[in-house]
């Protein structure tokens, strides 16, 4: 079964679904901004660990640092890749994964920063993603055209699938609520869906084909029963899938147009993310300027679809491109007891943390640490997945 991008009916709908409810109508104020690093160096992700005692932030020197997200103090650094970390991510509360275009998968103990695990996917090779599932032991990797399956008890590699995709395979995610389902994304303009029960092979394990029609830099899941796909393009567009049926449901080609056009900013440059409110169906594409502003669009995929006014905006932090944005979605209860709405990290290696309180748009309450030393701004160049 495929469905493609380019052959959506304007005259399709989708089931009707609830208007997002405001986050903000002003911009949220800026608690505090840390340096990460010196030089030209700058944040690639950042990703909490499940109690909110610690977030993971990949940086360009191939190195993670750990932090506190409640105080910001700096509890770490986790080095040993030798090529750009691709991702990172918590597998419970202590351990914490990261992949890489060194062609590895690392496992670290967050509590001595040491790696315990290491799995190398081979020569040439570079992992692009990674995703648990199964019964907790099947580890998914997407890597160059391929995705490669290995036994997290014993480090092995038991599948490969190589028949699917045709060039790297940016996104790999195990679906929620079944871990046995995989969802893969590539750019090759491809996502695919398959079973990984028994020996997973490309013959009898792809069950979808849906056909984006350019290189998919970021997916997700979305909606009640997670029936629905976002999927944000390397060319910033936006589309909206049902994924059960292979079909497009809303295509935003000129995403960045609509939102430009919905707050009082500079032009929407790119989008960082996109951020579901837990299981109802809003949904909000991140949008930001080469500045460093951020603002959280609304959008709506019933009928035509529609991108609505920007309902919260993050700016004063940053002086640079935005890589990563930390959903208020993920932050634990003692966090928010702090007020804290988020993190965000970007091109000028900054990590700056966000205020919940919205009732005012004063943004001297903003400090940084006396003992960190602020960088001088140089030019970064775009270091994100460049598919063609």
């Amino acid at each position: 079964m495929e469905a493609s991008a380019m052959d959506l009916d304007a005259g399709s709908s989708a089931s009707p679904q609830p208007q997002p409810s405001p986050l903000s109508s002003s911009s949220f104020p800026l608690r505090t901004t840390i340096q990460t690093n010196f030089g030209d160096d700058y944040v690639l992700q950042i990703s909490p660990n499940q109690g909110w005692s610690s977030m993971a932030v990949a940086l360009s020197t191939n190195s993670v640092k750990l932090y506190s997200p409640e105080m910001g103090q700096f509890l770490g650094e986790c080095r040993g890749h030798t090529g750009s970390i691709n991702q990172v991510g918590f597998n419970g509360v202590d351990l914490l994964c990261s992949c890489g275009s060194d062609g590895t998968v690392r496992a670290w103990d967050t509590r001595s920063f040491r790696q315990v695990s290491l799995i190398n996917a081979g020569p040439n090779q570079e992992v692009f993603s990674f995703s648990f599932g199964g019964s907790g032991n099947l580890l998914a990797g997407g890597c160059k055209s391929q995705i490669l399956f290995w036994d997290w008890r014993t480090m092995k590699q038991i599948a490969c699938l190589e028949e699917c995709h045709v060039d790297d395979v940016t996104q790999v995610h195990f679906f929620p609520g079944d871990q046995n389902k995989l969802l893969s994304a590539s750019v090759d303009g491809l996502m695919c869906t398959f079973d990984t029960t028994g020996d997973i092979n490309d013959d009898e394990h792809l069950e979808s084909v849906m056909n984006v029609g350019t290189s998919v830099g970021k997916v997700g899941f979305l909606g009640d029963k997670k029936k629905k796909l976002w999927c944000l393009t390397h060319i910033e567009t936006l589309s909206i899938w049902d994924w059960r049926e292979g079909r497009l449901e809303v295509d935003f080609q000129e995403a960045r147009l609509l939102a430009s056009e919905n707050w009082s900013r500079d032009h929407v440059d790119y989008f960082v993310d996109c951020h579901s409110s837990g299981d109802d169906d809003n949904l909000w594409v991140i949008g930001g300027t080469n500045a460093g502003t951020i603002g959280y669009f609304p959008v709506s995929y019933s009928g035509r679809g529609l991108i609505g006014p920007c309902e919260a905006i993050l700016e004063g932090g940053h002086s640079g491109i935005v890589r990563s944005v930390l959903p208020a979605s993920y932050t634990a209860l003692h966090a928010k007891k702090h007020g804290i709405f988020g993190w965000t990290g970007g091109e000028d290696g900054r990590l700056c943390c966000w205020l919940a309180d919205n009732t005012t748009s004063d943004v001297s309450r903003a400090w940084m640490s006396s003992s960190l030393v602020m960088k001088s701004l140089k030019s970064c160049k775009n270091r994100r997945h460049q598919p063609y």
